[in-house]
């Protein structure tokens, strides 16, 4: 495989919580994403307790990717991504982190380089296990807001309705769509069409 130059995308991690309690909920969008990737190239998430996690590694148009669900509860998901990107040698601003966003509503999905944690556990630790670099790429999926922000922690940790499940879905298969042109180095291109979708 080719090798990686720099920037390019070579771990896909996606958030979420471990156990079948929390397959379905909000907070694990990121789970959903990576699994689609995973079926989308071929590939099966298997378990790796070395990086705590689900991983796989695909080829996607050439490029050598790695993608990991972590089996870590969210607010521990650094110790993942940290294991396996220390490992491979993975630098941060190739790291693309796919995530649940309250400020979206669902159906939108945007594609962010940088930024803070926002309040999310799960960046907030993959932060702090990357020795406090923000610098990767993230795929913020919109799950919606319940309005309340004493409400956050039960809406999250729940199913959405039917119709923001099949719109959350429909965003996803965006994404995973998109995936090769922000590993490729398109991002723009990637940006233009997942900010303009509408799910």
């Amino acid at each position: 495989m080719a090798k990686p130059s720099e920037n390019a995308i070579q771990l896909i991690v996606g958030l979420g919580n471990p156990g079948a309690q929390y397959d379905d909920t909000r907070h694990n969008a990121g789970f959903w994403f990576v699994e689609e990737l995973a079926r989308a190239y071929g590939a099966v998430l298997q378990p790796e307790k070395k990086f705590f996690g689900h991983a796989a590694r695909v080829s996607i148009n050439g490029q050598d990717v790695r993608l990991l669900n972590p089996t870590t509860f969210m607010n521990r998901s650094g110790q993942a991504v940290g294991a396996l990107a220390t490992f491979y040698k993975i630098p941060p601003q190739s790291i693309l982190v796919a995530h649940d966003e309250l400020d979206l509503p669902p159906g939108v999905g945007r594609l962010k380089q940088g930024g803070g944690h926002g309040g999310h556990n799960g960046l907030r630790d993959i932060i702090a296990s990357l020795g406090n670099n923000k610098d990767f790429l993230r795929l913020r999926l919109g799950i919606g807001h319940p309005g309340n922000s004493k409400e956050v922690v039960n809406y999250v940790l729940n199913k959405p309705s039917v119709a923001d499940r099949q719109s959350i879905d429909a965003v996803v298969d965006e994404a995973v769509r998109v995936t090769a042109e922000v590993v490729n180095g398109a991002r723009q291109k990637a940006v233009q069409e997942l900010h303009t979708f509408k799910g």
